[in-house]
């Protein structure tokens, strides 16, 4: 664990294999032994990266509870070092989740379940998840608080909002981006490479996005794993293969970007609640009454 206002990340980006849990823990064991010989703070993985992105079709099998002794078993291997990894996760009561957990200490000190779970193009996820409801954030130590958001949920930007409304001084974003998976006009790889930009330069804060790589059924997976700093500059980009980057992220940077531009500060939450409900009452109306 960190405990300076600096802190070493890495992104691990790699293909899994579709639904075999076991046999995607090792891979996870190798990158978790190749980041703590780096010297990392914290090793992102892809989403879903217990599963493969198609792990759904062989959900019942695959699924996972938080309490599962593979986990322990990765969290045990993490020693000190955040690792953020992807699974399907059973809850209570049956309900199935994609989701995304921080390991640390030989426990599980985090757990995101995806909220905005995308049904459109070759996405078919609200088919075999239940949404998740909540957003929070996860304290590393005095300086680091991470938000965690799966994929999609950074194109809702109110999700990504109130991740640093809630305190969070850098973004971990797992992803499972095919090339296909919306169109042949939407430019995945690219759309993915300004969103990161984008949003650390609005928030003044770090950016970790982690794809897989390799091809399952009919998509392409294409890597781009990237770790973005407080101004938006890519700091480390990866290729289509399987490989770990890694970048030193500095507290001081990012209070330097905040200052600089402070959208965290100038948010004024008590107002876009207010309009919020404003609106959902407001939509809640049929028209031929408003008019």
């Amino acid at each position: 664990m960190t405990t300076s206002n600096t802190i070493t990340v890495g992104a691990a980006q790699f293909p899994s294999e579709v639904g075999d849990v076991d046999a995607n823990l090792e891979r996870h064991l190798h990158w978790i032994a190749q980041g703590r010989e780096a010297g990392l703070d914290m090793l992102v993985m892809p989403e879903l990266s217990l599963t493969g992105h198609y792990g759904s079709e062989n959900l019942l099998d695959a699924a996972m509870s938080r309490k599962d002794p593979r986990l322990k078993r990765l969290a045990q291997a993490a020693g000190p070092m955040a690792v953020t990894l992807g699974f399907i996760e059973e809850g209570p009561a049956a309900q199935f989740y994609n989701s995304a957990a921080i390991l640390r200490d030989g426990g599980m000190i985090h757990l995101h379940r995806k909220v905005n779970l995308p049904t459109y193009g070759k996405l078919e996820e609200g088919k075999h998840y239940a949404p998740g409801r909540f957003v929070e954030t996860c304290e590393l130590d005095g300086y680091w608080r991470t938000g965690l958001l799966i994929c999609a949920d950074l194109w809702n930007p109110a999700l990504t909002h109130l991740a640093f409304l809630h305190g969070a001084t850098m973004l971990v974003c797992p992803v499972s981006s095919a090339v296909e998976a919306v169109g042949v006009d939407f430019d995945n790889p690219g759309g993915w490479a300004l969103t990161c930009r984008f949003y650390a330069m609005i928030y003044g804060a770090p950016i970790i996005m982690v794809n897989r790589t390799g091809t399952e059924r009919d998509l392409t997976f294409w890597g781009g794993s990237r770790i973005v700093d407080p101004f938006g500059r890519e700091l480390a980009v990866a290729g289509q293969g399987e490989e770990m980057i890694s970048a030193r992220l500095d507290y001081d940077l990012l209070r330097r970007a905040r200052h600089l531009l402070p959208t965290v500060r100038d948010s004024n939450l008590a107002l876009v609640q207010r309009e919020t409900a404003r609106l959902v009452e407001t939509l809640g109306v049929p028209d031929f009454v408003r008019d």
